[in-house]
């Protein structure tokens, strides 16, 4: 089965996670990991199967304003955070909006958050992603799910080996 799993990230946990899940697909999958701006219309021909997730900002999907502050914070100096290499490409409330209805194609959701913050205070990005999805005529394989990090930027222990469960997982 041809997987993809697209993925915006900022300071490169979402990225590092999408590369995890797609080690639990290659089983049963030959997946393909792109950043959000490289998937095109000719990567996601005869996508079965397409993974989408981004990080966590304001309690939902990451906004213009939302990047350009992501990216002054990793300017400032002894912010300690390095943006990912494709941060400033497009994003994925952008790319949703040239995304072609894809039907018979299965999805799912995935983003990355703060873990000492409920998602009650937080938001879920993973939410928004699926709710898109759903739009342009996907069905959703699993439900949203959240990868955490801490409030270093890292993911907590036992986060990369959850997604690469949740990746298996997706069948």
């Amino acid at each position: 089965m041809r997987a993809v799993v697209v993925y915006e990230s900022m300071f490169g946990n979402t990225h590092v996670v999408a590369d995890h899940i797609a080690e639990g697909m290659r089983p049963d999958h030959d997946v393909t990991v792109v950043p959000v701006d490289e998937a095109t219309a000719e990567v996601l021909a005869g996508v079965e199967l397409l993974v989408v997730g981004g990080p966590t900002h304001a309690h939902g999907m990451v906004s213009e304003a939302s990047r350009t502050s992501a990216v002054e914070m990793a300017h400032r100096p002894g912010s300690g955070l390095e943006l990912d290499p494709d941060a400033e490409g497009e994003g994925l409330r952008h790319w949703f909006h040239h995304l072609p209805k894809l039907p018979g194609v299965r999805a799912a959701a995935f983003d990355t958050r703060m873990g000492s913050v409920s998602p009650i205070v937080s938001g879920r990005a993973s939410k928004g992603i699926a709710k898109r999805l759903r739009h342009h005529g996907l069905e959703l394989a699993a439900d949203p799910e959240s990868f955490l990090v801490d409030k270093e930027n890292h993911l907590i222990e036992g986060e990369a080996l959850r997604a690469r469960e949740w990746g298996e997982s997706l069948r």
